[in-house]
C-alpha cells in the first residue's frame, strides 16, 4: 500500500493519514514534507513494516529514536480513517541531495516469544481450544475464523517448535492463514471475502485509472517439467542419468 503526493484522486477522494510518534500526533508536521508513505502488510509471523520518506531540505527534521512508537491510520478525507496498527522504528535513512529522511518501522505487534521453542501436544480438542490457549500465553485478543472453531482435533504435536511454526502449521493444515495484526492472533480462510467473524466482506474494484503507476511480473523460475537424477553404478565406470 502507497501513498504519494502525485497520487491521483479516486472519484474525487483524497487519500489521507494520521501518524503518532510516542502518543503525540504529527499529521499536521509532516503534511508538506511527507513524499511516500509504503505499508507493507506481510502474511504469517513476518513483521510488517512502515516506510515514511521525508522531505529534509531545509535540515530540520528532528530524528526520532529508533525504538520509538509510531501509530498509523489510513483512509480518505473527509471520512474516519481506519488505524493500521502501532510500529516499532528501527532503521533511519539519510539522502542527499536533495535531502530526504526515510524512517522504516516495524510492527509492534510482533511478539519475541512467538519464536520460542516449545513441546506440546494437544488430545481430543479442538482448533479453537489451541488458538486461544497460544493467544492468551502471548497476551494477544483471537480473531478466529467461525468455520474454524469448531474443527476437531484428535492429536498434534509441538516438538521444539515455536508457536509461531505451530500455527503456520496447523494453519495450512485447516486450509486458513495465521498473524498478528493490531494486538489480534488472526486464524481465518484465506480469498473467502469474509471477516473472522464470518460477515462478507465489501467488494472494492480497483481499475488502472485508479492508481498512478502499476508494476505487473510473471516470473518463469518455479516453473519445472521434470527431473533428471544422476547415479554411478557400482560395476560401470560412467554415469547413468533418469528423467521424470
Amino acid at each position: 500500500m502507497n501513498f504519494s503526493s502525485e497520487l491521483l484522486n479516486k472519484g474525487n477522494k483524497t487519500p489521507a493519514f494520521s501518524i503518532s510518534i510516542e502518543g503525540r500526533n504529527i499529521t499536521t508536521v509532516l503534511d508538506n514534507r511527507l513524499m511516500s508513505l509504503t505499508l507493507t502488510d506481510n502474511r504469517g509471523f513476518e513483521a510488517d513494516q512502515l516506510d515514511l520518506e521525508l522531505d529534509d531540505a531545509d535540515g530540520k527534521i528532528v530524528l526520532p529514536r529508533r525504538g520509538a512508537v509510531i501509530t498509523l491510520a489510513l483512509g480518505w478525507k473527509g471520512q474516519p480513517l481506519f488505524p493500521k496498527g502501532a510500529f516499532t522504528v528501527d532503521e533511519i535513512e539519510h539522502t542527499g541531495a536533495s535531502d530526504r529522511l526515510t524512517i522504516r518501522a516495524r510492527s509492534a505487534d510482533f511478539r519475541e516469544t512467538l519464536n520460542t521453542r516449545r513441546e506440546k501436544s494437544w488430545h481430543k480438542t479442538t482448533v479453537g481450544e489451541v488458538v486461544k490457549e497460544i493467544a492468551a500465553r502471548h497476551k494477544l485478543k483471537v480473531a478466529l475464523g467461525k468455520d474454524l472453531s469448531d474443527k476437531p482435533v484428535e492429536h498434534i504435536d509441538q516438538t521444539n517448535e515455536s508457536d509461531g511454526s505451530f500455527l503456520m502449521r496447523l494453519a495450512r493444515q485447516y486450509g486458513a492463514i495465521a498473524s498478528v495484526k493490531n494486538g489480534n492472533l488472526l486464524f481465518i480462510r484465506q480469498g473467502q471475502g469474509k471477516s473472522a467473524s464470518g460477515r462478507p466482506l465489501p467488494v472494492i474494484t480497483i481499475t488502472r485509472k485508479d492508481g498512478d503507476s502499476h508494476r505487473f511480473t510473471l516470473a518463469d523460475r518455479g516453473a519445472y517439467t521434470g527431473v533428471i537424477a544422476s547415479w554411478l553404478h557400482t560395476r560401470e565406470e560412467r554415469k547413468h542419468h533418469g528423467e521424470a
